[in-house]
This record gives structure tokens, sequence and C-alpha cells, in this order.
């Protein structure tokens, strides 16, 4: 029995309507819309390539050779790693600075804007006076308050030798090499404080009322509510924070550069890069070899955040 030729054809499958939109949302966007965007993303996008990437390429690439800026490029392969960790005593100070910069921000001004975020969190009275005073150095660059210690720290007209009375024996807090680099602690834990109490006060506002009130139901004292409580619920600020202190420790640079170009006992691995990059001994492979070392320091330590970041997004 054969198929009679006037039979109706199948009819056509349902387009999906949300295919559908998408299409329609598509043909939206003309050739002047494309060009616009690729035009907003190329820019930011070139500038990232050309000011950061091409950059660290280039002076991963020069730390393997003695240029100086004048002559050829001659490669001499991992040579500057070698004086830097062998000869170059300023490299260990710097590293020991570093070192001493980390363990002062991360037990004394990390715990101490923790400390002044708990107290604010609490509503006492003029909270935001006493924010906005915390807060103020955060927005002062490291470079100012250099110039500020230098104010207070001159041993000449410095005003902490006038408050404790050594007009007659003035104590030189900047130019002492065994003290100046305590000073200038200091002035950096007053600056870092400030930036940590606004993180962990954004924390402070997060934390559910609930659990807290649930908790000095069940008899918790504040000291317990805080650490068995609050605090494991702040876990994510902790890791931000951490990452930040690091980063400051490492970068830091501005603040001994404006007191004295980081010499006398407050030199820092960032001094060191621009002082053979830039400074008199124009040894620019060598600066960028301690940069690299720099570099590889910081990575290291944002590569773990990003760990982090990517493990809790996923669970």
């Amino acid at each position: 029995m054969t198929s009679s030729p006037l039979t109706a054809p199948a009819p056509a499958p349902p387009t999906s309507p949300v295919g559908g939109r998408r299409r329609r949302h598509l043909r939206k966007f003309t050739r002047r819309d494309v060009g616009v965007f690729a035009l907003l993303l190329g820019i930011p996008i070139a500038l990232d390539l050309a000011l950061i990437w091409a950059t660290t390429t280039a002076s991963i690439g020069l730390s393997f050779t003695s240029y100086n800026g004048v002559t050829d490029i001659k490669w001499i392969g991992w040579r500057n790693y070698e004086l830097i960790f062998t000869i170059y005593e300023p490299f260990w100070r710097a590293v020991r600075n570093n070192l001493l910069w980390l363990g002062i921000l991360g037990l004394i001004a990390t715990p101490l804007g923790l400390f002044l975020a708990y107290l604010l969190d609490k509503n006492i009275r003029l909270t935001r006076v006493y924010q906005s005073v915390f807060y103020m150095p955060v927005v002062l660059s490291l470079a100012v308050v250099g110039f500020i210690s230098q104010l207070v720290y001159s041993r000449d007209h410095g005003a902490l030798n006038v408050l404790l009375g050594r007009t007659d024996h003035p104590t030189d807090w900047l130019g002492d090499p065994n003290i100046n680099i305590w000073a200038v602690l200091v002035a950096a834990i007053w600056r870092h404080s400030g930036y940590v109490m606004v993180l962990y006060l954004a924390g402070l506002k997060a934390v559910d009322s609930e659990l807290k009130e649930a908790a000095v139901i069940d008899g918790a004292s504040e000291r317990q509510v805080f650490f068995r409580v609050i605090f494991p619920t702040l876990r994510p600020i902790n890791i931000i924070v951490l990452v930040i202190t690091v980063i400051e420790a490492l970068r830091a640079f501005d603040i001994v550069y404006a007191i004295n170009s980081g010499r006398n006992g407050l030199e820092l691995l960032s001094v060191l890069v621009t002082a053979n990059i830039v400074g008199e001994a124009s040894r620019i492979g060598f600066g960028s070899a301690i940069a690299v070392i720099l570099l590889t320091t910081s990575t290291g330590f944002v590569i773990a955040y990003l760990t982090q970041i990517i493990r809790e997004d996923r669970s």
C-alpha cells in the first residue's frame, strides 16, 4: 500500500524560548556596539599587557644578564642570583627587615585592628568619630606617613624628643640604625591597624546576631562568644587580612624611602630594587634579579589565597 501524495509534512520541532530570546538579544548588538565593546575591553587589556606583563617578563629576562643600561645585554645565567645570596650583604639585612615588618604587622597591627573593630561594633558613643579617626592614616599614602614620621622623630626639632624632655641630649630616632626600624614600624602599625579595622568591622556587621544571642543564652561569656562564635565566622576576612598583611610587608617602600632613602638600617627588598636599577649603580640586571625574588615570594601567597577562595566557592 503506497502513501498518499497529499499527506501533510511532519511539523517542525518547537523552538526553545530561551534560545529564541538569546538570538533576539544578540541581534540587538550592531557593529558599532561590538566596536565599542572591543575598544573598551581592548584598551585596558593592552595597557595591562604592556605595563604589567611585558615589564614583568622583561625583568625576568634581564635578571639573567649583566645589563646596566649602557652596554649591550650580556647573558650571565644565574650569576646575579648567586651574588645576591652569597656576597651581597644588604640583601640579608633587607630580608630581616621585611620579616620583622611582617611579624610586627601580623602580631601587633592586625590584632589591634581587630580589637578596635570589635569595640566599634558595639556601637559605643561617638562610634563614627572614632572610626574616622582610626581610618584617617589609611587615607594617607605611606610617603606622607614617612614625612609625618620625620616631624615626630627628628633629632633636633622632633615632637617626640620635646615630649620626652630630651632637648639637651636628643635621641636620634631615625639616624641610629639600632632603633630607627622600630620607630618606623610604629608609624606602619598606626596605618595598617586602621586598614585592618575597616575590614574586620565589615565582617562583624555581617555576623548573625542570633548566633551571639544563642551563645549568651547558653551561658557563654563575652570572651567565649568572641572566640567560639564570632571569630570562626570571620574566616574569609582572616584570609584576606593575612594576604594583605603579607603583601604590605613585602611591598613596603614609600615610608622608608621618604625618611632616608631606605639606608642606614632601613633597608628593604623594594628599596634594594630601586637602588640598583635607578640609583647610581645602574645595575639593571642585578636589581631585576632582586625584583624577581620579591615577585616570586609575593606570588606564592597570592596563589595560596586564590586557591583558598576557589575552594570555598566550589564548596
